[in-house]
């Protein structure tokens, strides 16, 4: 049984490509959509489509629908969301997410390290799994196929 796997949070560094090799090396069969991680194509999408914007604020509204859009369609088709929230990035696209996720049931495991424990208590009070680790996610899907 293969599962669709969304990975939501920031999109600044690789932690997608660590998940992908680490379910690889387990032989886990799964496939993994995630948002727009070309954040200039994000950002653009909006104008890039319907063409220039007055101001910031209407390139951001034009944009937003459209990833929102997307979003919504990768995450009703996925199985599982995996939400990864980092100490280094402001984490509000994540909370959007998670969040999102919880509110259209999907399976949502939360990845948050220790010192975010606090800020992130009734998120993790809501998802189904709270790790620290994207190990431990992964473990987490493992137990599935046993």
């Amino acid at each position: 049984m293969e599962l669709t796997v969304y990975l939501a949070g920031q999109i600044h560094d690789d932690w997608r490509k660590e998940v992908e090799e680490k379910a690889n090396e387990k032989e886990l069969p799964l496939t993994f959509v995630a948002p727009q991680t070309n954040h200039e194509r994000s950002d653009n999408i909006g104008e890039d489509i319907l063409g220039e914007q007055p101001n910031k604020l209407y390139k951001d509204d034009a944009a937003s629908d459209i990833n929102n859009f997307r979003t919504q369609v990768l995450m009703q088709k996925s199985d599982i969301v995996i939400a990864l929230f980092g100490e280094k990035y402001k984490q509000w696209n994540t909370a959007m997410d998670a969040s999102t996720a919880m509110a259209m049931n999907k399976p949502t495991i939360i990845i948050r390290p220790d010192s975010l424990i606090h800020p992130l208590k009734e998120i993790s009070n809501k998802a189904n799994v709270t790790v620290e680790t994207v190990d431990q996610a992964l473990e987490v899907i493992q137990y599935i196929y046993e």
